[in-house]
């Protein structure tokens, strides 16, 4: 006599979806990077489940959220396209600017596009930017390190002890500040009232780079930004054009 066949155990429900940080959902969105929205949550911009938010909320799958009263959609964003834009003098990195004034987002092609770091208006040179919110943080983000490297044209002369407190590190409003490393340009050119050097640095505070080198008497008279971790600023790329990175910036790569 054949023994019964016993029962199969039911499958175990798939678990519960947790809730997350409102801003890494609204990143993952493409909405913005981490900080940004941070930034409008902060200013009250950002409602969850009908109230306001604030910092340090959570959002759970199905909840309601607004960005300035609007309806999110949180569908994820693309697969981390990334585009290269070479930005020249006289843009701004926003959206819109009262002033009228002339943005890098009127030469981009359609898309939730992410800035990844800025260039102050007077600032030229390379500019990744992507629709991936979580990607876009990690480029940005301190505790990662990604290196960014200028080509500076500095007026003024400066000597063996001002590079090596660039090196060793300079007071800031904001906090001291170092670069990783700091190299003429052409260690071969002449003394002039003007010269290039090479920097880099793992950290992109705002207009940071120039005041390091006022910090020590010095004056920034241009300023482009060659690499960003291991994206470069193709030569034949013409300021005021993109182009699309083939395959997803990956952190480990950079």
């Amino acid at each position: 006599m054949r023994k019964p066949t016993p029962n199969p155990k039911p499958k175990p429900p798939p678990p519960a979806q947790k809730a997350e940080r409102l801003q890494k959902v609204l990143a993952a969105a493409g909405l913005g990077s981490r900080r940004e929205i941070e930034s409008w949550i902060a200013a009250g911009r950002v409602t969850l489940a009908g109230r306001v938010a604030k910092l340090g909320d959570r959002a759970a799958p199905g909840e309601a959220i607004t960005v300035d009263g609007r309806p999110v959609a949180l569908s994820p964003s693309p697969a981390g396209r990334v585009l290269i834009y070479h930005k020249p003098e006289g843009e701004l990195v926003t959206r819109s600017d009262p002033q009228g004034r002339p943005t890098v987002f009127d030469r981009l092609p359609p898309g939730r596009w992410i800035a990844v770091g800025r260039l102050d208006i007077n600032s030229a040179g390379l500019l990744v930017l992507t629709e991936d919110g979580e990607l876009a943080n990690q480029l940005m983000h301190p505790r990662y390190g990604v290196e960014r490297e200028y080509a500076v044209r500095v007026h003024g002369t400066l000597g063996a002890p001002e590079l090596e407190r660039l090196r060793r590190g300079v007071e800031l409003a904001d906090g001291r500040a170092a670069f990783e490393r700091i190299e003429p340009a052409d260690p071969r050119s002449r003394e002039s009232a003007n010269r290039w050097y090479r920097v880099t640095i793992k950290e992109g505070r705002n207009r940071e780079v120039r005041r390091m080198f006022e910090a020590v008497g010095a004056r920034v008279s241009r300023l482009l930004r060659v690499r960003y971790g291991s994206l470069e600023l193709p030569r034949d790329l013409p300021p005021g054009q993109w182009r699309a990175v083939a395959n997803p910036v990956k952190l480990q790569k950079l």
